[in-house]
């Protein structure tokens, strides 16, 4: 099982599935990440916290503990 927190700068993934429950899944899906969607790992802060994303044509922030949530392909 990879997270979106274990992958690499310049990296393009898939989701595949979301594990978070609750009010915290429906925020992640919020902001547009849902099954199936692409996307591309811009940068990690240097301490890993937070990951920046393109997906869906923007620019998303989002923390580490959100990202391990995320399971990608």
């Amino acid at each position: 099982m990879k997270t979106l927190k274990d992958c690499k700068p310049s990296e393009t993934v898939f989701v595949k599935k979301i594990t978070g429950t609750g009010a915290v899944k429906r925020r992640i899906m919020d902001m547009g990440i849902t099954k199936g969607v692409e996307i591309h790992i811009r940068k990690v802060a240097p301490l890993g916290d937070p990951i920046e994303l393109n997906i869906r044509g923007y620019e998303l922030s989002v923390r580490k503990q959100d990202a391990q949530m995320i399971e990608v392909e």
